[in-house]
């Protein structure tokens, strides 16, 4: 015996055969389920393309596996009984493996054996991959039995070989699975997790057993006798799990399950499911319904409590991502927000999609320039947060007044306001909605005045034409424009009246038809000469 299972414990230790046979039942299983495995697929391949050739070997080859597996099970059972340790007799071990492990293994490779000869004949190569791996499992499958037949044959209780799992290299693993798997006793009740669940139950004695179990460890359990009273207490109160049991008279477990997922106020709430019925049918029907877990009854109270806490774990998880998702969504809504009062959106969209130089032409724009005047010496008098108050209050307003007309506003500098009509997206009005804008920004001025106890009065001048408008600087980036229409509307404002509208030539032909206009005559404007302008007056009705 190994020192690793003298260490586990020696003489009759159930749970160190279980540990083995499950170590054998994987060593046996995985050989075992690559020939059902690609037998299947193989079969499935050969009725979707039609293909008779092959398909009854195939069928042979999977009828073998299948009873492979079958067999495996019972061999397996006598090393869980403990029929298989030192001093037992192995009679009946060494039959079940060389008869009824061999018969279907000797099938395997007879007929793989036959498909890949008639495979090589008949040039079907694709073949040849699948059923070779297929083989090549029934011989590894094949050795592991007559290893553990030689195991079993040893004469001397002693001897290398004796104790048959013992002896094997599967038994140094248990010992080290078993005591990895060690149980280390109940969580401290600081640790436990401590939740709402809802118990789902028709039958009284379940819901009451269990909510006792649960009680006991911490949780706040509440119970209901049936489908529909469990969908009316999940809009009463908030859970953290809800236990449903599957066959009820009602309304069976499965639409519970389905109206709960369906329901987007409680579809995060898990459900396990607690059933007698434990066919896997039914079991894959509530996996893909979205329940967390499926518990057959009878259930271990220990095991079910750790199920239970592994899955308020992930909740608890879960909700902390959404937590996290949650406030990450918020913080790029500010983010949004503070770039949509930078850059203009459809700006911000191309530069998500991802233009690095955004610069475009606009052929027929509009451009509004505004200043306070005697700005300056209003400054000089007040203090700085009158100054702010006054500012904050006037272009907050421009503000408001821009976005209801559809125009971009540009920019401030100190009392000046620049906005333009016609991009960044194309608009036919532009000239008409800076025009309402203007004369908009007059009454603002006024009204700001008069709230602040100040006489305020402003200079604004309008001009349409061509622009160039993009994104500059790498840092506090700004969209701007530029171009002969811009510098004109500049001037158009220097060279205007208190509250009045100074408006060019190119501005009056797109106005003029919807606003009164006052002729003021050639006006001398910096690097452009004499230039017709007018003063816009109110709307007609």
């Amino acid at each position: 015996m190994s020192d690793e299972l003298r260490k586990a414990g020696t003489g009759p230790n159930q749970r160190l055969q279980r540990v083995i046979a499950a170590l054998v039942r994987q060593e046996f299983g995985a050989p075992i389920a690559t020939i059902v495995g690609l037998s299947e697929i193989m079969i499935e391949d050969a009725r979707r393309s039609e293909d008779q050739t092959f398909l009854s070997d195939l069928d042979r080859i999977r009828s073998a596996g299948l009873l492979l597996q079958d067999q495996l099970a019972n061999v397996v059972g006598l090393a869980t009984r403990g029929l298989l340790g030192s001093g037992r007799d192995p009679t009946e071990f060494k039959t079940r493996l060389r008869h009824d492990l061999r018969t279907p293994l000797n099938a395997v490779k007879g007929y793989s054996e036959l498909i890949i000869e008639e495979a090589r004949d008949n040039g079907r190569g694709e073949l040849l991959a699948d059923v070779t791996k297929i083989l090549a499992a029934a011989e590894d499958l094949l050795g592991q039995i007559d290893r553990l037949v030689d195991l079993a044959d040893a004469p001397e209780p002693n001897s290398a070989k004796a104790g048959t799992f013992a002896a094997m290299p599967s038994a140094d693993r248990a010992g080290k699975i078993m005591r990895s798997i060690e149980p280390v006793g109940p969580k401290p009740r600081d640790h436990q997790l401590s939740s709402r669940i809802l118990v789902v139950d028709d039958t009284q004695a379940n819901r009451e057993l269990l909510s006792r179990r649960l009680s006991r460890n911490g949780h706040d359990v509440h119970a209901a006798d049936g489908g529909k009273s469990a969908l009316h207490a999940v809009t009463q109160s908030q859970y953290d799990l809800i236990l449903l049991d599957l066959m009820m008279p009602d309304m069976n477990g499965l639409e519970v399950l389905t109206r709960l997922k369906g329901n987007p106020a409680v579809r995060h709430v898990p459900v396990m499911m607690i059933s007698a019925l434990d066919e896997i049918e039914s079991i894959v029907r509530c996996i893909e319904a979205g329940a967390e877990d499926y518990v057959p009854k009878p259930f271990d109270p220990v095991l079910l409590g750790a199920r239970i806490d592994a899955c308020l774990e992930r909740k608890r998880l879960r909700d902390r991502e959404q937590a996290f998702v949650n406030q990450l969504k918020v913080e790029k809504d500010k983010t949004e927000s503070l770039l949509l009062n930078i850059l203009p959106g459809s700006i911000l969209r191309r530069i998500r999609q991802g233009e690095v130089a955004i610069a475009d032409r606009f052929p027929d724009a509009t451009i509004l320039f505004s200043d306070l005047v005697g700005f300056t010496v209003l400054a000089d008098r007040c203090s700085p947060g009158r100054i702010v108050d006054i500012l904050n209050g006037l272009f907050s307003a421009f503000d408001a007044l821009a976005s209801g007309l559809r125009l971009e506003k540009i920019k401030t500098i100190g009392d000046a306001y620049m906005v333009a009509g016609g991009l960044p997206e194309a608009d036919p009005h532009h000239a008409l909605a800076a025009a309402d804008m203007a004369l908009g920004m007059i009454g603002v001025v006024r009204e700001t005045g008069k709230r602040f106890g100040e006489t305020l009065e402003v200079r604004i001048g309008i001009h349409s034409g061509e622009v160039v408008a993009g994104i500059i600087g790498k840092r506090r980036s700004i969209y701007d424009v530029w171009g002969d229409t811009v510098n004109t509307a500049s001037r158009l404002e220097t060279s205007g009246l208190p509250n009045r509208i100074q408006i060019s030539q190119s501005t009056y032909e797109k106005v003029r038809g919807a606003f009164s206009c006052e002729p003021r005559g050639p006006v001398e404007i910096k690097g452009k000469g004499l230039m017709p302008t007018y003063f816009l007056g109110p709307r007609f009705k």
